[in-house]
């Protein structure tokens, strides 16, 4: 079965995007919150790419 990347409804803090990724990747979200924060911190372009993710990736079903 593949795999879809969604915005999570379950594990978010702001949009969805970091709980979505480790929900795809199966690993803990904090990991994935601590690499989004250093891109950004390091390399300013973690941001612009939170929200080209927040605007174009689907939402989970309200059901699952």
């Amino acid at each position: 079965m593949a795999r879809k990347f969604y915005l999570s409804n379950r594990d978010r803090k702001l949009g969805g995007v970091c709980g979505g990724l480790a929900e795809y990747f199966n690993i803990d979200v904090t990991i994935i919150r601590i690499i989004w924060a250093i891109a950004i911190l390091c390399y300013g372009c973690g941001f612009l790419l939170y929200l080209l993710f927040w605007l174009i990736v689907p939402r989970e079903d309200k059901a699952l």
